[in-house]
């Protein structure tokens, strides 16, 4: 069916448009967490395979980590294991994380897969694969107690990535997909927040671009309309107003520390839009929120980056 003249220049409008941005981040890394009900619903994760193709063939380096909160609740929850969270952190121990290598290396396979059935050379690993993520035991500072800290299990922070066999797949035009375990130093693995891991991998990479796909629209003010787009100083002062709090704070955490420490900007995006990845990194106004450094160049007309 032919397309009439207004379709047509709407579509035109949106390629032409798109232009600058494949420009201007032509060879450099963007890496992506995905996650949420990109995840989950059957016609967006087709979408989000066709998009990361499409931003390697346009010429990036798409890195993506994925999540598997859900999908581990549910598993744990027909294994009659109770989920419980502290500070946004789920508490693993032994029957849980194998619960979650289980899950992660499945989710990881099926990412793979969707990303070579639409055109892409896609690799899974974990960060036992060489060891690229080396982890540490995390303690959480409780809320309530001053100097007390919290053990939740094999729940891993991040020590150090190693970034070479991420750099060499991107070489040879691969796109890595990451599932967020981390390795210790006797060998044990831990449990890493996906954000935590999206976020240092960008900062150790030197990425363009960190993008954490949500369930939410982006970050919200107290009355719950959308910031679109925000300073380092801004988001410190949503930190301290209790604005943003619970789950999201290992999210906006990372976004807020990759863009203190070299991620031009970090943004947090609506999964459940199709196409969301495209939309923010090609398109003027984006569907979510950037986060940028104080300093940063300004590039999109809504905020920068």
């Amino acid at each position: 069916m032919p397309i009439d003249a207004v379709n047509a220049a709407l579509k035109a409008q949106i390629l032409a448009e798109a232009l600058p941005y494949i420009q201007r981040f032509h060879d450099k890394t963007i890496i992506v967490k995905y996650g949420g009900n990109a995840m989950t619903e059957p016609q967006l994760k087709a979408g989000f395979a066709r998009d990361v193709v499409m931003l390697k063939l346009v010429g990036m380096n798409p890195v993506i980590v994925h999540g598997g909160g859900p999908q581990i609740g549910d598993l744990l929850k027909k294994m009659g294991i109770a989920s419980e969270f502290r500070q946004g952190m789920r508490v693993t121990d032994d029957r849980v994380m194998n619960v979650v290598e289980m899950v992660l290396g499945e989710l990881n396979q099926e990412i793979v897969g969707l990303i070579n059935q639409h055109g892409g050379k896609a690799v899974g690993l974990t960060g036992q694969d060489g060891a690229f993520i080396h982890a540490r035991k995390m303690l959480l500072k409780s809320e309530t107690v001053d100097g007390e800290m919290i053990d939740i299990g094999l729940v891993g922070e991040i020590e150090r990535i190693d970034p070479e066999i991420i750099q060499l797949l991107d070489s040879r035009d691969f796109i890595p997909v990451v599932a967020p375990i981390g390795v210790g130093r006797e060998g044990e693995a831990y449990n890493i927040n996906a954000d935590l891991v999206a976020g240092k991998l960008a900062e150790t990479l030197k990425a363009e671009k960190l993008v954490l796909m949500t369930n939410t629209v982006g970050v919200l003010d107290k009355q719950g309309t959308l910031l679109s787009g925000l300073t380092a100083t801004e988001i410190d002062g949503l930190f301290a107003d209790g604005t943003i709090s619970g789950g999201m704070l290992p999210k906006i955490g990372s976004a807020l520390d990759a863009v203190k420490n070299g991620v031009k900007s970090s943004h947090i995006i609506d999964g459940r839009v199709e196409h969301a990845l495209l939309l923010e990194v090609l398109t003027n106004e984006g569907v979510g929120t950037m986060i940028r450094a104080d300093d940063a160049e300004a590039v999109h007309p809504r905020s920068g980056g």
